[in-house]
């Protein structure tokens, strides 16, 4: 993959959602029309941490190349060089997938 060229700010985080399903656990091969989109993906980059009150910086709870599931409307939608990324806040996500 090639080096991503944004830095997110504060708690943002850049995600790359992970590939739909191409068929239902049925068998069915679904067209791209079906597909829902995942709600899943890899963390490429973090920022630097929500500035706090004090003047000081929240540590991040999740950290590069974390899986993580995300709400259905979580973030903005990017593309850069082709490729499909997605920016959202720390508070978007629900979770890491061990």
């Amino acid at each position: 993959m090639a080096k991503l060229s944004i830095k997110p700010l504060g708690d943002k985080v850049i995600v790359q959602r992970v590939e739909a399903e191409q068929t239902t656990s049925g068998g069915i091969v679904l067209p791209d029309s079906a597909k829902e989109k995942p709600k899943r993906g890899i963390i490429l980059a973090i920022g630097n941490g929500r500035l706090l009150d004090d003047g000081t910086r929240s540590e991040m709870q999740v950290k590069k190349n974390d899986e993580v599931l995300f709400t259905s409307y979580a973030g903005t939608e990017i593309k850069v060089d082709g490729n499909e990324y997605m920016i959202m806040d720390e508070s978007d996500i629900l979770g890491v997938v061990d």
